[in-house]
């Protein structure tokens, strides 16, 4: 395969016939859209970056970790670490840093070349690619993409020497095949910049304006979902005490963003006491509050967020808006875990450049500074994105799942959005055999991050036409659909498997393995629900009725901040990461559970909602007062 190779090169390659080669990483087919059209240049250079296996950092050890601090039953329940004490507890080794340089070395690299981070997460080397091929024993590809005509560099598959694999948990650029496109294509569900309109599994839906006349009643909560609703749906009548000591954050992604006079609209209709309040902005990679692209697609995510996120902890809790990456190239969810965790920026490589957005920006007004290890985390963190999981190699999806363990670990509770197209993917899309997303596909296509078995998946209800606000909810079957099934890169977690094994025995969906991953030992998601049906908001000077999971996630949180103002004011922690909790038997009884409604797409009626943990609702809806007591007896 490498007869081409300069004979110079070549000699690069007798260092590591000393240990025998083992294929580290394969790629079995590149996405849909794409096509290889030549060889790469071989005096082209690439940015080589080696991420070096961390220690502690597979999927086992980290759930054990979170036990121990997130389980109730666990003597340590709530003592959560200090980042100094994950950042120790997680650096790489000595052994692995000396052990991937040495290997360079050998090979016939100058030592100035090979740079080792900071953090030690990450060995950096720039070599032609003939250089690479050499290296890692693969050969470098130019792909296109049909519709933009934007091209890519890949592998197919590379080769480490056996004694060097422990130590490397990836390299970039070799695999993965995640391009940012500059527009959308409908024959590919490639991501693009979280921010933009359209992009990721999970973007409000608006169906109609309305006249701004409201009242206080819930009699009308079937067609109109308000504040007043979601207090009586899920109880939650609290005035917050320990606020100066609490947190809530909101996640959002430039360009989208709240527009000031609608916040001050939603607020004289449904909360007189929060006209002129605003979040705290904490911006990050240059993140604006940009009021030049004005539209439900650029405000109405923000907006929905932000006005019943403020409504529902009252305006004596002060609202924490992350505002991402500027208004260039935009971000991606590593760029905000960037700047949360400063080892995060270049654990296992750092942000890969095809994937999310490199700082320093070196175009025209981009931001000129890279924020890593700058923001502090608020206890509850909401965030209505999220992209297909297939979109993502298991590797990068399994470096962005540690940090949320990690994040976990400090006593952060994060909630994802679990996607707005029940079994299917980004704009309804599915997957082939050969596991490539398209419109036609067939088999399920979950999201991530919410299948990552350390974050919060929260799914949708509705209240239905025609009931009353003390009936029982379905599944949302209004314009969207529930976000949920099962992982097909994550493992089933030990804090689900009593309910999804209880599950697939009593009720066992109606499909093949082909269709879904139906194994019973992959994480299922959502793990909870709230209502995602008819809210109204302000957006743009006018009323309108908003559907989503996008609706559904800030709810939640707020429910969550309420519990951790309780807590925080009898001297107890924060919650935290909350999965092994809500699932153990003394949280029983806590979430209203849904058993009606489906989340259908692919062909098929999706996942039915059923007496206990279902892939369409998860656990039920949130009861506030039966988890308030049930948290509160937590130490």
């Amino acid at each position: 395969m490498l007869a081409l190779i300069p004979l110079t090169v070549a000699g690069l390659v007798t260092a590591q016939t000393l240990s025998p080669l083992v294929q580290h990483s394969k790629r079995h087919q590149h996405p849909g859209g794409w096509s290889r059209m030549r060889r790469h240049a071989p005096d082209a250079v690439l940015p080589l970056r080696f991420g070096l296996s961390q220690p502690n950092v597979d999927m086992n050890t980290l759930e054990e970790l979170l036990n121990d601090v997130s389980h109730p039953e666990s003597p340590n329940y709530g003592m959560h670490w200090s980042p100094a004490r994950v950042a120790e507890h997680f650096a790489p080794s000595d052994e692995a840093v000396h052990a991937v340089t040495s290997w360079i070395r050998e090979n016939g690299f100058a030592a100035e070349r090979v740079h080792v981070s900071r953090t030690k997460g990450w060995v950096k080397l720039n070599a032609s690619v003939a250089e690479t091929e050499a290296l890692l024993r693969t050969e470098y590809h130019v792909y296109m993409h049909e519709s933009s005509g934007q091209e890519h560099v890949a592998c197919e598959a590379y080769n480490l020497p056996a004694h060097i694999v422990p130590h490397v948990e990836l390299i970039q650029p070799t695999i993965d095949f995640d391009s940012i496109l500059p527009k959308r294509s409908a024959s590919t569900s490639t991501k693009i910049a979280l921010g933009q309109p359209g992009a990721g599994t999970v973007s409000p839906k608006m169906t109609t304006t309305m006249p701004a006349i409201f009242s206080d009643s819930v009699a009308n909560c079937d067609n109109e979902i308000t504040p007043a609703c979601l207090r009586a749906l899920y109880g939650l009548y609290y005035l917050p005490v320990a606020t100066a000591d609490n947190s809530y954050g909101i996640v959002e992604y430039t360009p989208q963003a709240y527009v000031p006079a609608d916040l001050d609209m939603f607020a004289k209709a449904f909360g007189p006491s929060l006209v002129h309040a605003r979040p705290t902005l904490v911006s990050i990679d240059g993140g604006v509050v940009q009021q030049t692209m004005k539209s439900f697609d650029y405000d109405g995510e923000s907006s929905l967020d932000l006005e019943y996120a403020m409504n529902l902890v009252t305006a004596s809790q002060n609202i924490t808006l992350y505002q991402v990456g500027d208004l260039q190239i935009g971000a991606s969810f590593n760029n905000f875990l960037d700047a949360l965790d400063g080892a995060f920026c270049s654990f296992e490589g750092g942000d890969d450049p095809d994937n999310d957005s490199i700082y320093p920006d070196t175009a025209p007004g981009g931001y000129q500074g890279w924020d890593c290890g700058t923001t502090k985390p608020a206890n509850v963190i909401s965030t209505s994105y999220g992209y297909n999981e297939a979109d993502l190699s298991p590797a990068y999806a399994a470096r962005q799942c540690a940090e949320y363990a990690k994040l976990g670990l400090m006593g952060v509770t994060f909630l994802f959005s679990s996607g707005d197209n029940g079994v299917a993917g980004n704009s309804g899309q599915c997957l082939y055999a050969d596991g490539s997303p398209y419109t036609y596909g067939t088999i399920f296509n979950p999201s991530f991050p919410s299948t990552c078995p350390f974050v919060t998946a929260v799914g949708a209800t509705q209240v239905n036409y025609g009931a009353k606000v003390t009936d029982p909810e379905s599944a949302c079957q209004q314009v969207i659909y529930s976000g949920g099934g099962f992982s097909n890169y994550f493992a089933i977690p030990d804090y689900q498997k009593g309910a999804v094994g209880n599950y697939l025995a009593a009720t066992p969906p109606p499909y093949d393995g082909e269709v879904y991953n139906k194994t019973g030992m992959s994480r299922a998601y959502p793990d909870i629900s709230a209502n995602g049906a008819n809210y109204v908001v302000a957006i743009d000077d006018q009323f309108a009725l908003v559907f989503g999971t996008s609706a559904s996630t800030p709810v939640v949180g707020a429910i969550l901040t309420m519990i951790n103002d309780a807590r925080l004011a009898k001297g107890k922690s924060t919650i935290g990461f909350i999965n092994p909790a809500i699932y153990a038997p003394g949280f029983r009884g806590a979430f209203n559970d849904i058993v009606s409604g489906t989340n259908p797409g692919c062909g098929t009626s999706g996942f039915t909602a059923v007496k206990g943990f279902d892939p369409v609702t998860g656990l039920g809806t949130p009861s506030f007062p039966k988890l308030l007591e049930a948290w509160l007896k937590l130490e």
